[in-house]
């Protein structure tokens, strides 16, 4: 019998959460310590999935009265220093797994469903959140989607003490920030493929978020140079609920989203032996470490091969990817 392909309703919350679990399970084993289960999963999953329901856009498969599928989707908001004029992408969460008994197809069918639904919904652009390994990347491609974010993962940290040229950031090295993260972000505005375009007032803007980001309790930020010239800076936050699946722990994640330094300013190759780059990911690394975080993510654009490069070299490895529809970029 083919499959039905619909949108979810709260009478299919014990498939779903069924369906998550054993695909959270999965993950586990691949890495324990980034995709963390809460020893009540079920119950977690059952509620998570309860309450988002009504926020984002679910569908199911049916065969024969049991779900054998779920996907999961959403529009993301636009970040402050990016344009939203063109309006919201949508994006694919995790939360996106077929049974081992779903009939060959049910998970193109789920992922054309879910496509046309957002579209319906106003999205301009595409994005797919997903593992590096498993079943949801070759689907995705499958589909036309290519990687454009990477978000490299590494564990364990030490409480080393600040390396040389590395500083807490300050007030007075917010202009000097705001300068890297134009050029930052002109370096960005040359990659293919993207999905975010540059805010007319983006500098006013990141301005104003480094202001208020130095005022938060839960991160720490800091600048790497020498005699009062900065050349980097990093911010090390905790992880965002919407990077990790609905099924895992966020608590003892952190995240590593705004890292920038003229070590990997030229896109292709890493100057200076990426000292400051590393210095500063250290820094980062030793303020987890402190605040008990022994996991993080860093963001990177998949395009970005000398960035990529230095997270390698000290020791971040793929866990993560954003992909997005190739139509749209």
């Amino acid at each position: 019998m083919v499959p039905t392909i619909r949108p979810a309703t709260q009478g299919d919350l014990t498939g779903i959460t069924a369906l998550l679990l054993r695909d959270a399970e999965q993950r586990r084993s691949a890495d324990p310590l980034l995709w963390r289960l809460p020893a009540d999963a079920p119950a977690r999953i059952a509620k998570a999935v309860d309450a988002a329901l009504g926020k984002g856009l679910w569908h199911v498969a049916e065969r024969e009265g049991r779900i054998v599928g779920v996907m999961h989707a959403m529009m993301v908001a636009v970040p402050p220093i990016y344009d939203g004029g063109a309006g919201h992408p949508g994006l694919f969460l995790d939360d996106c797994v077929t049974s081992a008994d779903a009939l060959p197809g049910t998970a193109d069918s789920l992922l054309v469903a879910a496509e046309t639904a957002l579209r319906a919904a106003g999205a301009p652009s595409l994005v797919a959140s997903c593992p590096a390994a498993g079943p949801l990347r070759p689907l995705y491609e499958s589909h036309g989607y290519v990687p454009v974010t990477l978000y490299m993962a590494k564990h364990r940290f030490g409480r080393d003490a600040l390396p040389k040229a590395v500083k807490p950031a300050g007030p007075e090295d917010v202009p000097a920030i705001v300068t890297l993260s134009a050029a930052h972000r002109r370096s960005l505005a040359g990659l293919r493929p993207r999905f975010w375009y540059i805010h007319p007032d983006a500098d006013s803007r990141f301005d104003a978020w480094m202001r208020r980001s130095l005022t938060f309790a839960d991160r720490d930020m800091f600048v790497a140079g020498v005699t009062g010239v900065v050349r980097g800076y990093i911010i090390a936050q905790p992880c965002s609920r919407l990077l990790m699946p609905i099924a895992h722990e966020v608590a003892g994640l952190g995240v590593i989203d705004d890292f920038y330094d003229e070590d990997f300013a030229d896109i292709a190759a890493v100057a200076n032996d990426g000292s400051s780059g590393a210095a500063l990911l250290a820094a980062a690394e030793s303020a987890f470490a402190r605040r008990g975080v022994d996991s993080t993510l860093v963001v990177c654009p998949a395009a970005w091969s000398s960035k990529v490069s230095l997270l390698e070299r000290n020791g971040y490895r793929l866990a993560k990817l954003w992909m997005a529809k190739q139509q749209d970029v």
